[in-house]
């Protein structure tokens, strides 16, 4: 090959690399702008107030696109597809109870983004700030308001593989008081002290004692539903195979995703609910694999998130296996019911 046929050759490639990626630049610029615009279709979002402790009401991060893309926004909990009242505050996972609020968010920086978690009284005014390590995963707020827990990736980003690390925080939203992981209580595994460089705990949720928890635990390739206790510090094995749990409103359940041998690798999982009474397992009739921590609506429904055309969609479904999946809001995560 002469040198000349080389020159041509590498300026071709050079061109076709150069138009690739100005069409990429030019794809994201539009998609961008596009999503400044209200959706079609979609929700009448309008700016208002919004309030923890109005009851009726389903509080959620509203992904529509549009001018209030991601901020918090209040629906009718009887009608969730409804009009929405956007708040103006941003937040990627949110939680809340009892008029209190756990909202966490990214700090756009010149070079990469940081995470905080911003504690919300219950006109969602911020009573205090604490440093995220990593992306935002899972936000829980104890029934009494006490309490806000958060997860988040400090190494990987998805629940699906084997190849990442989380770190869980518990705040007293009373005192300030930061357990900055969970990582630091000791762990019953089988009746006995359990050491392990590989332990990883998300996705707490609360009992209304304001000492009790439930979380995942994950270590040596297996998962486990732990009980954690506030005062003496500890976490104690329950059950295998529980990712995410959520406790429900009256203490005897827990809902949680479990993974199922011959589903895909990146969507391993089946919504089951187990009796903490008698520890039977029940499969919920949802044969999608959901990622995501489930609210319970109230005893009887339980409420998760699924891939939707602009981020997520909400569904509801009842919690003891029967009936079927019901799509009940579209572009929304994150929801907290006031009661």
């Amino acid at each position: 090959m002469t040198l000349r046929s080389r020159i041509l050759i590498l300026a071709s490639a050079l061109a076709v690399l150069g138009a690739v990626a100005l069409a990429s630049v030019l794809h994201a610029s539009a998609r961008a702008e596009r999503r400044d615009h209200t959706q079609a279709g979609a929700a009448k979002v309008t700016p208002g107030t919004v309030t923890l402790t109005a009851p009726g009401r389903m509080i959620f991060r509203n992904m529509a696109w549009g001018p209030h893309r991601d901020e918090l926004t209040s629906a009718p909990s009887s009608a969730p597809a409804g009009p929405r009242t956007a708040s103006g505050v941003k937040c990627l996972r949110f939680y809340a109870a009892s008029g209190t609020g756990v909202c966490l968010q990214a700090v756009h920086g010149p070079v990469s983004d940081t995470y905080r978690a911003l504690i919300l009284d219950a006109r969602l005014r911020t009573e205090a700030r604490y440093d995220v390590p990593g992306i935002p995963s899972r936000a829980r707020v104890s029934p009494t308001g006490h309490y806000a827990a958060w997860t988040a990736f400090v190494g990987g980003d998805s629940y699906a593989g084997t190849n990442f690390s989380t770190r869980t925080a518990i705040a007293d939203t009373r005192t300030g008081e930061l357990i900055p992981t969970l990582e630091s209580f000791r762990i019953l595994k089988d009746g006995r002290s359990y050491h392990a460089a590989d332990v990883n705990f998300w996705g707490v949720t609360f009992a209304s004692d304001d000492t009790t928890f439930y979380a995942t635990l994950a270590t040596k390739g297996s998962t486990y539903l732990v009980r954690g206790n506030l005062r003496t510090r500890t976490v104690t094995t329950l059950h295998t195979n529980v990712e995410c749990p959520s406790l429900s409103p009256d203490g005897t359940r827990v809902a949680y995703k479990k993974r199922v041998r011959g589903l895909p690798k990146d969507a391993p999982w089946h919504l089951y609910v187990l009796n903490l009474g008698t520890m039977r397992e029940t499969p919920l009739a949802e044969s999608r694999s959901v990622d995501d921590q489930a609210v319970w609506k109230n005893d009887g429904t339980l409420v998760y998130a699924l891939p939707g055309d602009y981020g997520a969609d909400l569904y509801e479904i009842p919690s003891d296996g029967t009936g079927k999946p019901r799509r009940i809001s579209v572009s929304a995560v994150s929801p907290a019911y006031v009661r």
